[in-house]
């Protein structure tokens, strides 16, 4: 005989079906009890005056009102204290340990900042997200459509789609801090016949996007509400686009992943398709925009592609947002060898053909000599910081400690969030031309 187990008829979800249940019976007893003229109400409203009486000569009033008012108040409070964790858990998750009030005024502190335009693509700009989330909801993603190579590329080859990489991982990047969700999403299949390399949150835009009768923004607005992002990510063209490198010795190279590894210098990225469409609501994410940040991420891959669609590059340059460039921390062999920061600047004026396309760019001037070797045998040194010759161009240089203390040299997303919307502030409070600025620590 099976052991009883009564703790499993109070699992979760159970219980108010058996609390129901329970108030049914009561309810067929009353109903019996009216039918045989028991007079059920009036036995009720005595034995509840019996009961009161009894106590009341047993306890006196001063100890039993007490003890009532303190069984109220614990009552409440343990309800208040649940329900706040509740509510915080379903609007806020990462401020559970604080209350409602708390948790409100911080999204609505957060709804009404600045609203930013984030142009990039791969890791570097996601880790830019992923700061900017906890000082504005006003984000918008503008990503590169330019990938070709693995998991996207395979997706974009076999499907003709636009490469889903690095808009999940911006969808990720803007994730509210559900760790199991936004790891799901990222999972790369280790195994599996034409499964292997692919991740999980390809594949599911993939799938989303025939869901949506082949929208790929539905698809891409569908993701980030089931993962509660705090912000939009569009792609920069609603078409792949295929980018191809001339080479200073005047060598092309076609496609984008095979560019890092021409080991070449660049001299230009120029797009198959002579006038790439822009995404419409890029378009107007631009036009809204307070504050336009392009980077960090590779120069020639993951930046420039975006501005080589001429809509997207006209709507910049009519724009009065306050325009930052975040330049790498270190060199990308094969795309930005002995690269300084002005050469960066550079090669984003030039591809645009617009001299005013920066007021700021934002550099880090720390690089600890003990991470450096390994990156040294990779042919990659930090890029040097020559302020002078940012000044001769006109832009402010934002020098600042912007690197996690880890066994990596890479951007903080915390310190380079905080960076950008510190001088995003003062600019707006102290605005200066910007040919008159260089500003370094």
């Amino acid at each position: 005989m099976k052991e009883l187990n009564i703790r499993r008829y109070f699992l979760p979800g159970l219980k108010k079906w058996i609390l129901i249940g329970i108030i049914g019976f009561m309810f067929g007893l009353f109903g019996a009890a009216l039918l045989f003229d028991l007079r059920p109400v009036t036995r009720l409203r005595d034995l509840f005056w019996f009961l009161i009486q009894q106590t009341a000569q047993l306890i006196p009033t001063y100890i039993s009102g007490t003890i009532a008012i303190i069984v109220c108040i614990v009552l409440i409070t343990y309800a208040l204290i649940n329900a706040n964790k509740e509510v915080v858990k379903a609007i806020a998750p990462e401020l559970a340990d604080r209350s409602v009030l708390d948790a409100l005024d911080n999204l609505h502190l957060l709804s009404r900042g600045p609203k930013v335009v984030a142009i990039g693509g791969g890791t570097g700009l996601s880790t830019l997200l992923s700061g900017l989330k906890y000082y504005t909801t006003n984000i918008t993603a503008i990503v590169t459509v330019a990938d070709d190579g693995g998991s996207s590329g395979r997706l974009r080859k076999e499907l003709g789609i636009i490469p889903p990489g690095d808009i999940r991982n911006c969808i990720a990047a803007l994730a509210d801090e559900d760790k199991i969700i936004t790891e799901l999403f990222q999972y790369r299949f280790t195994s599996g016949n034409n499964l292997e390399g692919h991740s999980f949150g390809n594949l599911f835009l993939t799938a989303l996007r025939e869901v949506m009768g082949g929208d790929f923004i539905k698809a891409v607005r569908a993701a980030s509400l089931i993962l509660r992002s705090r912000g939009m990510v569009l792609p920069s063209s609603p078409e792949p686009m295929k980018i191809n490198a001339e080479l200073s010795d005047g060598k092309i190279i076609e496609g984008e992943s095979n560019i890092s590894s021409a080991k070449g210098r660049i001299k230009r990225i120029f797009c198959e398709q002579e006038k790439p469409k822009a995404q419409e609501e890029a378009v107007e994410a631009i036009l809204n925009a307070e504050l336009i940040i392009f980077g960090p991420g590779s120069l020639y891959t993951s930046i420039i592609p975006n501005l080589l669609v001429p809509d997207l590059v006209t709507t910049i340059r009519n724009s009065n947002a306050h325009k930052v460039y975040v330049c790498n921390i270190m060199t990308q062999p094969g795309e930005t060898t002995s690269y300084t920061v002005s050469d960066h600047i550079l090669a984003l004026l030039q591809h645009t053909n617009d001299p005013n396309l920066i007021d700021v760019v934002i550099a880090n001037d720390r690089h600890p000599e003990r991470l450096l070797e390994k990156y040294r045998e990779k042919e990659q040194e930090p890029v040097f910081i020559d302020a002078d010759a940012v000044q001769k161009l006109g832009i402010r240089l934002v020098a600042r400690n912007l690197i996690k203390e880890e066994d990596l040299v890479r951007h903080d997303s915390k310190l380079l969030a905080r960076a950008i919307i510190l001088w995003h502030k003062r600019w707006q409070k102290y605005p200066v031309k910007k040919e008159k600025l260089v500003l370094s620590h």
